[in-house]
């Protein structure tokens, strides 16, 4: 097979796999585009953008953890997103004066990766199981945060006010340069060959502890980046906002066709699952549902997909046997 078409193999095995995501994003876009057209126009696109960001780029950091397999599911991504929050804007901006992006930004991009890195050591290098490695990230960083932001407070400085807005794209488009960085490297597909069956992963020669170590590296990363777009969007430093995202992610990730197990889907698919799950809230806030509502809602899209998902598994493997 040549390498043009191993590449159009991989995308249909994308897009395959984020067929009910995208179809529902398709039938959701065009129910919010009928209920609130104006809210949807191309003059507001970076406001909404920015609206959908914090979820859209968390989830994509949820997804490089689950990729690598053995339960990798990393519940921290929201507290992280409210840790870094508090300590660009409540500490760096608000106490010591800083408001540059050439170091607030960095500080945000370090501060996921260190986070990401404990996480790794904890579940790939000790084998603590991920879900219980992540969980006391997160009951550590959101004990941090509220103890440097007991309540909302700070401000940030004009240039932070645009990625909620005309730059809201950035911090999505960063995540997926660097993702797709990532997958020009032969890294990618040890990833997925762990996430796969990490066993004869190991028996093929691949550093399976080095490998699912940097998936962390990389969702605190992407964790990190992440928290620039909540901070523009809410504008100041709340502890309380971030950890909310955290399963939101997770579900969007599944939402969009990547397989929990690992192995399987990618960032196109989180993104997707993503959309959807804001234009679900955009649909159903225009009806002023309450918010178990929505929770129900999410649930039950939840379900559906993941069935979904399950389904489409097993018909392509009833295809794939002689």
């Amino acid at each position: 097979m040549t390498p043009a078409n191993n590449r159009f193999a991989a995308i249909r095995r994308t897009v395959a796999g984020a067929g009910f995501a995208l179809v529902l994003l398709i039938l959701l876009a065009a129910l919010d585009i009928y209920l609130n057209p104006a809210r949807f126009s191309p003059p507001v696109w970076g406001t909404l953008i920015g609206l959908a960001a914090p979820l859209l780029t968390s989830s994509l950091a949820a997804t490089p953890v689950i990729l690598g397999g053995r339960g990798g599911i990393d519940v921290s991504i929201g507290p992280l997103m409210a840790f870094v929050n508090a300590i660009v804007i409540a500490i760096l901006i608000g106490r010591l004066g800083f408001d540059t992006p050439w170091l607030l930004v960095p500080v945000a991009v370090l501060i996921g990766m260190l986070v990401g890195l404990v996480n790794g050591t904890l579940a790939a290098v000790v084998r603590v199981q991920p879900i219980v490695a992540t969980l006391g990230t997160y009951l550590i960083l959101t004990g941090l945060a509220v103890t440097l932001v007991p309540a909302p407070t700070g401000s940030i400085p004009p240039w932070f006010h645009l990625l909620a807005g005309p730059l809201s794209f950035l911090p999505p488009l960063a995540i997926c340069a660097i993702w797709w960085g990532v997958r020009q490297l032969p890294y990618y597909g040890q990833l997925m060959a762990i996430g796969s069956d990490d066993r004869a992963a190991f028996t093929a020669g691949t550093n399976v502890t080095a490998v699912r170590l940097l998936s962390y590296v990389l969702a605190g990363t992407f964790g990190g980046i992440a928290s620039l777009s909540l901070g523009a969007l809410i504008g100041s430093a709340d502890a309380n906002v971030g950890p909310s995202y955290t399963l939101l992610a997770i579900s969007a990730t599944a939402l969009g066709g990547v397989r929990l197990s690992g192995g399987r889907g990618g960032l196109f698919g989180a993104a997707v699952g993503a959309i959807d799950i804001f234009l679900l809230q955009s649909a159903l806030t225009f009806f002023n549902v309450s918010t178990f509502v929505l929770q129900v809602a999410y649930g039950a899209i939840l379900v559906l997909a993941v069935s979904s998902t399950a389904l489409q598994e097993r018909l392509l493997a009833r295809g794939e046997q002689p």
